[in-house]
């Protein structure tokens, strides 16, 4: 029964990304699917470009907030089932990175939009500040600094993804809990920069765009 709490639990996660922000808000704002329009990624930096900064906030709040809920949620519940169970496998730890990677999961393929979603930035920053506040911190600190500089936000979002990868790592080395951040921060790392490989080609080939924000109407 433990398990399948568990598994459940894992499940209401991915729901929880599968609600697609960036489709719902840009459908309220201008009645259109965010997906058929500018890059088609159903993710925050689209929404800037197609509808505009309310929208884009907005999508950025909640995406971040369905992955702080989701590994929130992943967390309690494992700690529950360990205090009544005292079987380490439901460490928090663990509860909360699983449902970090099942949340992100939902995002990019999302269950309700046809599994065409986001690239999973925005909802990492929900889902890092319960794994390991430091390395989010210092992720949004080099996110702000390149955008700031470059105006491109795919640049930005790669490195800070870098930062906050490395650093999940590097501040549990010496812990019982590195190996779930290390593998956790990994893939969700991974699936960032799977879903950026667009971008990336043509960053190499000094094709990408930088940042413009559509105009409110």
């Amino acid at each position: 029964m433990e398990f399948l709490w568990a598994f459940l639990t894992v499940v209401l996660a991915y729901m929880i990304g599968s609600i697609n922000f960036a489709i719902i808000f840009t459908n309220a704002f201008v009645h259109r699917d965010v997906r058929d329009y500018g890059s088609g990624n159903a993710g925050m930096t689209n929404v800037l470009r197609v509808v505009g900064k309310k929208a884009g906030i907005l999508t950025f709040i909640c995406d971040a907030l369905k992955g702080l809920v989701a590994c929130l949620v992943g967390r309690l519940v494992f700690a529950y089932l360990l205090s009544t169970t005292g079987n380490e496998i439901f460490n928090p730890v663990y509860g909360a990175y699983i449902c970090g990677v099942a949340v992100m999961l939902g995002h990019v393929f999302p269950l309700f939009f046809g599994f065409k979603g986001g690239k999973g930035v925005a909802v990492s920053v929900g889902i890092f500040l319960i794994c390991n506040p430091i390395a989010i911190i210092s992720g949004l600190a080099t996110f702000g600094i390149l955008l700031l500089t470059t105006r491109i936000i795919s640049i930005s979002s790669l490195s800070a993804t870098v930062i906050v990868v490395s650093f999940s790592m590097i501040f549990y080395f010496h812990t019982a809990e590195f190996w779930p951040q290390a593998i956790g921060a990994f893939i969700m790392g991974a699936i960032v920069f799977l879903k950026h490989a667009e971008n990336i080609g043509r960053l190499i080939r000094g094709e990408e765009k930088k940042l413009a924000v559509k105009k409110e109407d």
